[in-house]
């Protein structure tokens, strides 16, 4: 069987990303979705989920590029002097390396996270992180102890190719050596989740240190699956222009909206089956 799970990264970020993915939810294949509980559109992507119920809802941890849930004072060691988390994945790992990031901060926050996105009475799917900083070793322990807790049952992986998208685009030597750091940690982080007892695909794709995935991107990428679950990571948005001031990040949202409001009936995904995590873990119980 050929599965695909097109999960929707930064829910609740932004309105204009909101409308992504409701857009993508109605009319493409999307069918997952992973909301940032410190979002400034948080509640605006609570109302879309719920009015959307086979969009799967998972939650996207996040301890960089965003807002916290406990005030800064409380969480010290994960926020800089303007109360918000460091900007990237690598001022992150180089503080955790320098031993500067408290561990009990970041269980007490990604547990806030957590019971925010609980108390809207919405039904998880699976969680997964902003720039897979759930991968990290430590890090990963954590967030599957809150995970479980929760009776949440499945996990990304996002064992990516070291070529992005199996060897679409030009990559540069940082960017590869990175997606090999990333994947082995993603290896590592599958075995731990497995020993708990959750569920996470064969197989993942998407835009990991690369350039957005475009239409012919989706294309290639549906044209390689291998038999099993693939989870597609996407960003979609509704505005490159507002969204990439808004965001800081030079990302062209709306590329990866027209991948993924590629409909289900679309010769291109002709004998594939378009799932969520939900489905996946229905599956396999």
């Amino acid at each position: 069987m050929y599965q695909i799970i097109v999960n929707a990264d930064d829910f609740g970020r932004h309105r204009l990303i909101n409308e992504a993915v409701k857009k993508a939810a109605e009319t493409g294949c999307l069918r997952s979705a992973t909301v940032m509980p410190g979002g400034i559109a948080f509640d605006d992507a609570i109302e879309t989920a719920k009015s959307h119920p086979d969009l799967g809802l998972g939650i996207h941890f996040t301890l960089v590029n965003g807002n916290p849930i406990l005030p800064p004072a409380e969480i010290p060691s994960l926020v800089a002097e303007n109360g918000l988390f460091y900007d990237n994945y690598g001022l992150f790992v180089k503080r955790y390396a320098q031993g500067k990031v408290n561990m009990d901060e970041v269980r007490r926050e990604l547990a806030a996270q957590l019971t925010k996105l609980e108390a809207t009475g919405v039904s998880l799917t699976h969680f997964d992180s902003h720039q897979h900083i759930h991968s990290l070793p430590g890090i990963t322990e954590i967030a599957l102890d809150i995970a479980c807790k929760a009776g949440i049952k499945a996990m990304r992986v996002p064992a990516t190719g070291l070529f992005l998208n199996g060897g679409l685009g030009k990559d540069r030597l940082g960017s590869v050596i990175g997606r090999a750091g990333l994947r082995f940690m993603a290896v590592m982080a599958r075995q731990k989740a497995k020993s708990r007892g959750l569920v996470t695909t064969e197989y993942f794709a998407g835009n990991v240190a690369g350039r957005a995935v475009n239409l012919a991107d989706f294309s290639a990428i549906i044209g390689k699956l291998r038999e099993g679950t693939t989870e597609i990571m996407m960003h979609p948005g509704t505005d490159n222009t507002v969204l990439q001031k808004d965001c800081g990040w030079e990302h062209d949202f709306e590329a990866e909206l027209a991948s993924v409001c590629t409909p289900p009936t679309d010769k291109l995904l002709k004998n594939i089956r378009i799932a969520n995590f939900r489905d996946l873990c229905t599956a396999r119980a």
